[in-house]
């Protein structure tokens, strides 16, 4: 494995200045490389970035941690994607929404919650639960956290413990994911994230707000990971017979498939799809999370990469990252 390519377009991000630092895995088959290159912060004084650095990975608990679970439930009979969401919970009063809404972003959930990260979990779970269904449902894939917010409060209901805990004893444990948390003991070994008003620097605690709210009780983010122990679910999504008690086969081989009412979001369960050509035209899955990191997952020729930055240290929203994060997808699909 070398990535020439790859590696290059990686360090043109440190070199422009779109992020401070970026640990990598690349994994074919059975093989993985890791590395990294840059700093873990620059503020309040730079900090070089150390190989097995843990990183908040943002919206990659929605497909690490909430999808595996789901897919579990799935596969088991225990939950069906054409269950209402009213079905699990009673105080969402829009029948026409269901868990495959939930897991592809097309169920339409909107709405302005006033002072939304300012409430205290109580007051947001019951402001999420009064949101409305707009005119995007069933027919646009608008991506939304509080779809998996929802989904997770589903796998409570069904399995009686926050998704959370459900995805580290589920998920993380049996995979080996061993540095994976939702709850880091150790802050100086986390890259941190954005320097706020009202948390100055984040470290070891999740970024997100409707996180930070929630916490265990979250499914849209949380989660708490590195390099190597992605690379290890990576290898998983490859080869899920192996694995077959918590990444169920028969679900994982058809996550290729574009899940939305319509078949033409480039959606599927969780993930997002786009295109390889090698050895011939074909889907890809990738997932990314808001503080600048990403999976792709090529299951045809059983190759991947885990891409984590700090993207929003000290500053979010870093905007030119997103151009510059595509380009590099792009790179690795067209060396790979």
């Amino acid at each position: 494995m070398t990535y020439r390519q790859t590696k290059a377009a990686l360090h043109r991000l440190l070199t422009d200045g779109i992020v401070p630092g970026v640990s990598y895995a690349f994994i074919d088959q059975d093989r993985v490389e890791t590395g990294v290159m840059g700093n873990a912060a620059v503020v309040p004084q730079p900090e070089v970035l150390r190989p097995g650095m843990v990183y908040d990975v943002a919206s990659l608990t929605k497909v690490v941690g909430t999808l595996s679970v789901t897919l579990q439930l799935l596969a088991q009979g225990r939950l069906h994607l054409t269950d209402a969401v009213s079905d699990w919970l009673p105080e969402w009063q829009d029948r026409r929404v269901t868990i495959r809404h939930l897991l592809t972003h097309t169920s339409g959930i909107c709405g302005y919650i006033p002072n939304r990260n300012q409430l205290a979990a109580p007051a947001l779970t019951q402001a999420l639960l009064k949101l409305h269904v707009g005119p995007t449902f069933n027919r646009q894939m608008v991506y939304a956290d509080v779809n998996y917010i929802f989904m997770g409060w589903i796998v409570e209901r069904v399995l009686d413990e926050p998704i959370q805990l459900a995805v580290q004893r589920r998920v993380l444990a049996p995979l080996g994911m061993i540095h994976s948390t939702f709850m880091p003991q150790q802050p100086q070994v986390c890259v941190p994230t954005a320097v706020t008003r009202e948390r100055g620097l984040i470290r070891g605690e999740v970024h997100d707000p409707k996180g930070y709210v929630l916490q265990r009780r979250c499914g849209s983010a949380g989660l708490f990971s590195t390099a190597r122990d992605l690379a290890t679910f990576c290898q998983a999504y490859l080869y899920p017979e192996k694995v077959a008690s918590v990444l169920p086969p028969t679900w994982i081989h058809r996550l290729t498939a574009d899940w939305t009412p319509n078949g033409q979001a480039n959606r599927s369960l969780g993930w997002a799809l786009t295109a390889s050509q090698w050895p011939s035209a074909h889907r890809v899955i990738w997932h990314s999370g808001f503080t600048g990191t990403y999976l792709v997952i090529d299951q045809q020729t059983r190759q991947a990469m885990v891409f984590l930055t700090n993207r929003v240290h000290p500053v979010a929203p870093n905007l030119p990252y997103l151009d510059q994060r595509n380009a590099v997808i792009g790179t690795y699909l067209a060396e790979k």
